[in-house]
């Protein structure tokens, strides 16, 4: 089907890396994903496996109480550091550990997770950032400021939010592998279920981008907002000069158009395409490459993805450094339970740091929510939000069962 094709991905397997944090009490637990297109799998479940025995034996309220130390302890263990400081798949192995020990908060106090973030205190949210190598873009005492500078506004953030929800845009008309009659006619469909910004692929041959925009333009108009994404093949020259061809499209932003780790290509690919926006992150390894974005002017559109760095506490400095910069996190969400899990940080944001404005749209992919206990809820182009407890990471036994790899019974069948 190449559902999930791109200029780099271009034969796409979901998959996940699942991880479940079980309590003495058998109805409590925390579960969590790493997103993964395929082998990767086999090398992040042996990762996570080598950090999990780093919180065994943990009180449930004492770890709460102090999540920001966990946090540090799972990304500074010297010798698994030594392999990469902050990066790859043990620091994506951190944040599964993390992102199901949040969800086990979630549930533990009853709260949705997006909830349990806003109802911490600004001492609270510090308390759970590493912020060591970011101290010269963003101090404790200004990320206290930050969040207390938003507190007055938190009832009526949260009342909007429960009303109406957080913006949505959608990838799901766009990938790569689509013929031009499927693209249109998924086009048409999202425009009627009220999206206001639709994404596609780009990045194979100029051609092939040029005639799919002209049929998407001709199809929405000039005013209908549209981005596209590279997923990172072009060099810095290549980019720029790929994207001067498809300036008559007027498109709202270029995502990953090149190396994640490289902050000055963004930079400078940034100021020779405007007014085009330059957005990514999805990829971006930790807070630290984040950092040097912002500093460098290299993005307008920060992408945080859940499962990407280390977890909610990392993703919580994401947030506060690009609120420092007044730069709108428009979270990455394209795979497994990534739209799940990923939507309470957004609206995190809109209730207790930045609130709701027009610049926020949160990526959203019409695919495998079924498989999900608490799936994502789209109403005329908004996210609404989750009102049951935990992170969103849990999967249907039913569906572990069937899918686990590689003796669950859809294996079976497929042998």
């Amino acid at each position: 089907m190449l559902d999930g094709s791109d200029a780099m991905n271009q034969d796409p397997d979901y998959s996940a890396a699942y991880i479940k944090i079980n309590t003495t009490d058998p109805a409590l637990y925390g579960n969590a994903l790493v997103f993964t297109t395929g082998r990767g799998n086999d090398v992040q479940i042996e990762a996570i496996r080598m950090l999990v025995d780093q919180i065994s034996d943990l009180d449930v309220d004492d770890a709460f109480n102090n999540i920001g130390e966990i946090a540090r302890k799972l990304s500074r263990n010297s010798h698994i550091r030594w392999l990469g400081p902050d990066v790859g798949v043990f620091h994506m192995a951190a944040g599964a550990v993390l992102n199901a020990l949040w969800d086990l908060f979630a549930k533990a106090k009853k709260k949705p997770l997006w909830k349990l973030l806003s109802d911490l205190t600004p001492e609270q949210v510090v308390a759970a950032i590493d912020f060591r190598y970011i101290t010269d873009v963003l101090t404790p005492h200004e990320a206290l400021e930050i969040l207390k500078s938003a507190e007055a506004s938190k009832e009526k953030n949260q009342s909007i939010l429960l009303e109406r929800g957080v913006p949505a845009y959608t990838t799901s008309p766009g990938w790569l592998g689509y013929s031009d009659e499927k693209m249109l006619a998924l086009t048409q469909q999202a425009i009627e279920d009220g999206f206001k910004l639709i994404k596609y692929k780009c990045g194979g041959l100029i051609q092939d981008d040029q005639r799919r925009l002209k049929l998407v333009r001709n199809l929405v108009g000039r005013e209908f907002k549209i981005a596209i994404d590279a997923n990172q093949v072009w060099d810095v020259d290549q980019a720029i000069n790929w994207l001067k061809e498809l300036k008559e499209f007027d498109l709202y932003w270029i995502e990953e158009p090149t190396h994640p780790e490289d902050v000055l290509g963004h930079a400078r690919i940034a100021r020779e395409i405007a007014p085009i926006k330059v957005a990514t992150g999805e990829m971006a390894n930790n807070r630290i490459i984040f950092k040097q974005l912002l500093q460098s002017n290299a993005i307008s559109i920060m992408q945080i993805d859940a499962s990407r760095v280390a977890g909610v506490n990392e993703n919580l400095a994401n947030i506060l450094m690009a609120a420092k910069y007044k730069i709108p996190v428009c979270p990455h969400a394209g795979g497994v339970g990534l739209c799940e899990m990923v939507q309470h940080l957004a609206m995190f944001d809109a209730v207790a740091v930045t609130g709701h404005h027009e610049r926020r749209v949160v990526e959203f992919v019409d695919h495998l929510h079924e498989h999900f206990l608490t799936p994502v809820s789209i109403k005329d182009g908004f996210y609404t939000a989750p009102l049951l407890p935990g992170g969103g990471g849990e999967m249907f036994d039913s569906s572990i069962q069937e899918f686990l790899y590689p003796h669950g019974e859809y294996w079976s069948v497929q042998k």
